[in-house]
C-alpha cells in the first residue's frame, strides 16, 4: 500500500514535468520573453533536465552548431519514461 502511494506521487511529478516541458516546446514557437515571470519559471524548472542532453546532442555526430531543431525534449519526455519504469519496477519487486 505506501508503495502505492510513492510510485502515485511520482508519477503526478512526472506528469507535472511531461506538460511543463510540453509548454516550454510551445512557448519556444512564440515570441515571448524571458522577463515574464511564468516563462521564467517553465525554463528554471525544465532547463536542468534539457540542458544536459542538449549538450549531449550538441557533441554527437547528430548535432552541432548548425542543428536547427532542438530534439533534447523528445529525449526527456523518453528518459523520463525509462527512469520511471525502472523507479517503478525496484519499489514494487523490491
Amino acid at each position: 500500500m505506501p508503495m502505492d502511494i510513492i510510485i502515485s506521487a511520482i508519477g503526478v511529478f512526472i506528469e507535472i514535468l511531461d506538460y511543463l516541458i510540453l509548454a516550454r516546446v510551445f512557448l519556444s514557437w512564440l515570441p515571448f520573453g524571458m522577463d515574464n515571470p511564468i516563462i521564467r519559471f517553465i525554463y528554471t524548472l525544465t532547463e536542468p533536465i534539457l540542458a544536459p542532453i542538449r549538450n549531449m546532442i550538441s557533441k554527437s555526430p547528430l548535432g552541432g552548431p548548425g542543428m536547427v531543431l532542438d530534439f533534447s525534449p523528445i529525449i526527456a519526455f523518453f528518459l523520463i519514461r525509462v527512469v520511471f519504469g525502472i523507479i517503478q519496477n525496484i519499489l514494487l519487486n523490491g
